[in-house]
């Protein structure tokens, strides 16, 4: 299934029937607080699960951030897929159990770590989760997009992407793209060191 950039295609409070694997693209995961604004809670990329973990209708929408392909499955077809192999099951446990860390990493990120302590989790996150692993990481969202989801303004994270530009932790090489210069260093900033 093909989305364009721009367009939800789970929506909160929906009867959750489907379940996705994002196959290629970036997807902004994001809830709706009760006064209409979107919190952004976190990112998907080519091989995440989306849906998987939800109730009976989603918990969270999903927008495609730039052109994505999805694979679309139902859960009644779910049952027969994990019914005649048994891995899939497995496999399933693992995605939901990486969901659940990777919620607790973002509590303890918004709850207890300095703006820069979440800019450096941040950046490591994204290239942790790269494909390349190279230094060099790209990020489909927009600068208010990565202040919504680190729970800052949009200030704030100019100034302190600037800021680890100057310290040459980073280089911004364009408006989406950076480069990690020192790992060690941002390691232990995101330790809060």
């Amino acid at each position: 299934m093909a989305v364009m950039a721009g367009k939800t295609f789970i929506q909160e409070g929906e009867p959750a029937s489907d379940f996705f694997i994002v196959t290629s693209g970036h997807v902004k995961i994001f809830a709706l607080m009760p006064d209409g604004r979107r919190q952004i809670t976190g990112f998907a990329q080519s091989g995440d699960f989306l849906g998987l973990a939800s109730g009976s209708t989603y918990g969270f929408s999903a927008e495609a951030l730039g052109p994505v392909s999805l694979c679309r499955f139902s859960r009644t077809g779910l049952n027969i897929l994990k019914r005649e192999f048994p891995d899939i099951e497995h496999r399933l446990m693992e995605e939901a159990s990486r969901e659940l860390v990777q919620a607790q990493k973002r509590m303890l990120l918004l709850g207890r770590k300095t703006a820069r302590e979440r800019l450096a989790s941040f950046l490591l996150e994204q290239h942790h989760r790269s494909s390349t692993k190279e230094i060099v990481i790209h990020l489909p969202m927009s600068r208010t997009g990565i202040a919504d989801y680190l729970g800052l303004t949009i200030e704030t994270v100019s100034r302190t992407l600037n800021a680890l530009q100057r310290e040459k932790l980073i280089a911004i090489t364009q408006v989406t793209q950076i480069t990690l210069l020192s790992l060690p260093a941002l390691e232990t900033l995101a330790r809060g060191g």
